[in-house]
């Protein structure tokens, strides 16, 4: 009896194993709600367009921190480098420790959460969404930018946060 070598390679076992070897830039997204702050780490953050100036990002469920940032009129989507390594595994875990004085928050005037030793930060409001099964697709606006001090590039690829080396 033959198999086919096409079955072992299909549905969401296929996906995971696919971009698990493609290495994807690493974000944090943050909001403030009625309730506080909320944040998440993202590394499906993409730019769309230039007019109107656009990204997109998708988030598992819309509930917690994601439907918080859902929910908000605006948010702010930080673009993490490998100083932020940490911080990036804190808000990619639920009920781990996330604003803490240590980890150098600040509020800009229009009310984000702001983590200014990021490179830039980009304040964001949501254009369109999209529920795919359990997640939501969102296209933002990016409204301004907020751009701090240059550091090497992190990646997140195979499951683990990692800076890039040339090639040559």
């Amino acid at each position: 009896m033959t198999t086919d070598p096409q079955a072992e390679h299909i549905g969401a076992a296929a996906l995971k194993s696919a971009f698990r070897e493609h290495p994807a830039g690493v974000a944090l997204i943050t909001a403030q709600t009625p309730e506080g702050p909320v944040g998440l780490t993202a590394s499906s953050v993409a730019s769309v367009g230039i007019d109107p100036a656009a990204l997109s990002f998708s988030v598992t469920r819309a509930t917690g921190s994601a439907g918080g940032i859902l929910a908000a009129d605006t948010y702010l989507v930080h673009l993490l480098d490998a100083r932020h390594a940490a911080i990036g595994a804190a808000f990619a875990v639920s009920g781990s420790e996330r604003f803490t004085p240590e980890q150098g928050w600040t509020t800009l005037p229009t009310g984000e959460p702001h983590l200014p030793s990021t490179r830039v930060a980009l304040r964001c409001r949501t254009l369109h969404s999209l529920g795919v099964g359990a997640s939501v697709v969102v296209v933002a606006e990016v409204l301004d930018a907020v751009f701090g001090d240059s550091a090497d590039p992190m990646v997140y690829l195979d499951r683990a946060f990692r800076t890039l080396a040339p090639v040559a």
